[in-house]
C-alpha cells in the first residue's frame, strides 16, 4: 500500500527521489516541462542575439562598403570579397551545431541573424538618419549560399567534404542569388560624356565621404585581362579562399564550444 501511494505522489507531482524534507519545486510534470520549454527559448533566443551582434560586427569591418553600396556591388571586388569574409563565422557555428546536437542550419541560423541585423541597421541607420533610399543600400542575399553550406553538411556529416564542396559553393552561388536585384543597377547610361553603370552614376551622385576608397569607379582592375568572364573568376577565387577559411574556422568552432567538467568545487 505504501509503495502504490509513493508512486501515485510522483506520479501527480513530478517530484522523484530525494532526502527527507526534500520536496519538488512543481506541481506537476506538466508544469516542470513548460518551464523547461521555456528556458530552452530564452536560451534560443539570447544565443540568436549574440550570434547577430558579433556575425553583424564582423561582417561591417570585413565586408563594409561592398554590402553597404549598391555601386560597389560590382563585377570584381563583390564577389570576391563577401563569401570570403561571410563564411568564417558560418563554419564556427555549424562546428558547434553539428558537432554538439546534430543540427544541420548552423550557416543558416547564423546569416539570418546577420540579415535581420543588416536591415535594422539599414532602416535605423541608412534610411531612418541619413535618407538614403533603401533600394540603394540593400544587403547582400546570402541565404541561399548559407542553405547549400547545411544541405552538405547534412549530405555528407563531414566538414571536410563541406569545406571543399560546400565552401566552393558558397562563393559560387552568391552572385547568381544576388542578380536578380542587381542587373537594373548594371544598366549602361551616358552621363557628360563618360560611358558609366546606373550603379556607378548613383555612386557620384550620392556623396557619402571624402575619404579616398570612395572616389572610385567600378569594374577598373587588372583582373579585366581576363576579358570579359570577370565574375566566374572572382567567384571561384572566393570559392577556394572559402574553403580553406572554412577549414581554421571550423576549428575554432570546435575550441569554443568545448565542454569541461569541474572535478570538484
Amino acid at each position: 500500500m505504501t509503495d502504490k501511494l509513493e508512486t501515485s505522489v510522483v506520479g501527480d507531482t513530478g517530484y522523484e527521489g530525494g532526502g527527507a524534507g526534500s520536496a519538488s519545486p512543481f506541481k506537476s510534470r506538466a508544469e516542470a516541462a513548460s518551464l523547461a520549454k521555456t528556458i530552452d527559448w530564452v536560451l534560443l533566443v539570447s544565443l540568436f542575439l549574440i550570434a547577430l551582434g558579433g556575425y553583424h560586427i564582423h561582417f561591417m569591418l570585413t565586408g563594409g562598403d561592398w554590402d553597404f553600396w549598391i555601386d560597389w556591388k560590382d563585377r570584381r571586388l563583390w564577389p570576391t570579397v563577401v563569401p570570403i569574409v561571410a563564411i568564417p563565422f558560418c563554419a564556427a557555428a555549424q562546428a558547434f551545431f553539428w558537432s554538439r546536437f546534430r543540427y544541420p542550419f548552423g550557416a543558416t541560423f547564423l546569416v539570418i541573424g546577420l540579415l535581420f541585423g543588416e536591415w535594422v541597421n539599414r532602416y535605423v541607420n541608412f534610411w531612418g538618419w541619413t535618407f538614403f533610399p533603401i533600394s540603394l543600400v540593400f544587403p547582400t542575399e546570402l541565404v541561399p549560399s548559407a542553405i547549400f553550406l547545411d544541405v552538405v553538411m547534412l549530405l555528407t556529416g563531414q566538414f571536410i567534404t563541406t569545406a571543399i564542396v560546400g565552401g566552393i559553393g558558397f562563393g559560387l552561388l552568391m552572385y547568381p542569388s544576388n542578380w536578380e536585384f542587381l542587373a537594373q543597377y548594371h544598366q549602361v547610361v551616358e552621363r557628360d560624356g563618360t560611358v558609366l553603370t546606373l550603379a556607378d552614376l548613383i555612386g557620384y551622385s550620392y556623396v557619402r565621404t571624402s575619404t579616398p576608397e570612395y572616389i572610385r569607379m567600378v569594374e577598373r582592375g587588372t583582373l579585366r585581362t581576363f576579358g570579359k568572364d570577370v565574375v566566374p573568376v572572382a567567384a571561384f577565387f572566393s570559392g577556394f579562399v572559402g574553403s580553406l577559411v572554412y577549414f581554421w574556422w571550423w576549428y575554432v568552432g570546435k575550441w569554443f564550444s568545448t565542454t569541461k567538467f569541474m572535478k570538484e568545487l
